[in-house]
């Protein structure tokens, strides 16, 4: 309740400063972008899209208001909608500030339900994207695990608690509790129903995966040896996915990756990409049954393992394929 009675007025007052501030940030912001020879603006777009974002938080958090003055603070259904609803127009104002637009390969990978999804973890914006994915192109209901900071976010603060989602307490001292609770998330699963959980665990980048290295290599040296080529994903962490899947002892697995968003993690990062034409964002699936998934934990883990070496294969061919099309249009 006091994070709420901190971050609810604080979006309002921005999505207030920036609607009667616009005149002012839109030639300041654009003074400063020509200054510095960024011809597209990035610093306006970056605030053209807070603007949005603010506003959308605000009539999110006032209809979640709506539904529990109705006494629909429970009803899944609705706000579920208004998740959709959400994650859709969040998308649209990415697309029409920042030219971002996201197509999605073989969708039905998601149907039939219940499936847990492993996602790749590269941006701020990946819960975005596949939260679109799973609940406007698949027309699924997501079940996510999240870290508990993001809570600061209103929407996801007040309609994230009142679905069945996680938020991991990333600093437990005693993981049990948490792994418990992701088992308890799938064990209720049903057929319209996607479990969705990042392994990495973290946006990666080149420090993090040497760090991620370092650490794997003082505590599982086997599996160094089967992920120290990796060139853009983390090595994943078995736990929580491991968890999810004792939940639910028939769902299918779902992996995703895309490609579009890296160097998008830093607030830099996302200038200097914001400075440039960004190419589609490509979001892709890809179903395994269950019972190509290994049980036992040791084996899941070499699974994991490869089934992340391929994904990372994916993204560097893909990579390679868009850079090369980038010189080309150049050229």
């Amino acid at each position: 309740m006091k994070r709420r009675l901190v971050s609810i007025p604080a979006v309002m007052i921005v999505a207030v400063v920036l609607l009667l501030g616009a005149p002012v940030w839109l030639v300041v912001g654009s003074l400063v972008d020509l200054a510095r020879g960024r011809p597209r603006l990035p610093v306006v777009r970056l605030l053209g899209f807070a603007l949005l974002w603010s506003w959308l938080e605000t009539a999110g958090v006032t209809a979640s208001a709506m539904l529990w003055v109705l006494g629909r603070s429970g009803d899944h259904r609705r706000h579920y909608a208004l998740q959709r609803w959400w994650a859709r127009n969040l998308l649209r104002a990415l697309r029409v500030t920042c030219g971002v637009r996201v197509t999605v390969e073989n969708p039905e990978a998601l149907h039939p339900g219940p499936v847990v999804l492993f996602a790749r973890h590269a941006s701020l914006a990946d819960s975005l994207v596949s939260a679109y994915v799973v609940t406007s192109v698949a027309e699924m209901q997501p079940r996510y695990v999240l870290k508990k900071e993001l809570l600061a976010d209103p929407c996801l603060d007040v309609v994230g608690r009142r679905l069945p989602n996680h938020f991991l307490d990333r600093g437990a001292t005693d993981s049990t509790p948490e792994l418990q609770a992701l088992s308890a998330l799938t064990s209720t699963m049903d057929d319209r129903t996607v479990g969705i959980i990042f392994p990495e665990g973290t946006r990666a980048n080149p420090v993090k995966r040497t760090k991620a290295m370092a650490r794997l290599s003082e505590v599982d040296p086997d599996r160094v040896a089967r992920v120290s080529s990796m060139r853009h994903l983390l090595p994943p962490r078995p736990a929580g996915a491991a968890a999810m899947l004792r939940g639910h002892a028939t769902c299918d697995v779902v992996v995703a990756w895309h490609v579009g968003f890296e160097g998008l993690d830093t607030f830099s990062g996302i200038l200097r990409a914001l400075s440039r034409p960004i190419p589609p964002v490509r979001f892709v699936l890809r179903r395994i049954p269950r019972s190509d998934v290994p049980s036992s934990y040791g084996e899941f883990t070499a699974w994991l393992d490869g089934e992340w070496m391929r994904m990372d294969d994916e993204v560097d061919t893909a990579l390679t394929a868009r850079h090369g099309e980038r010189r080309n249009s150049n050229g």
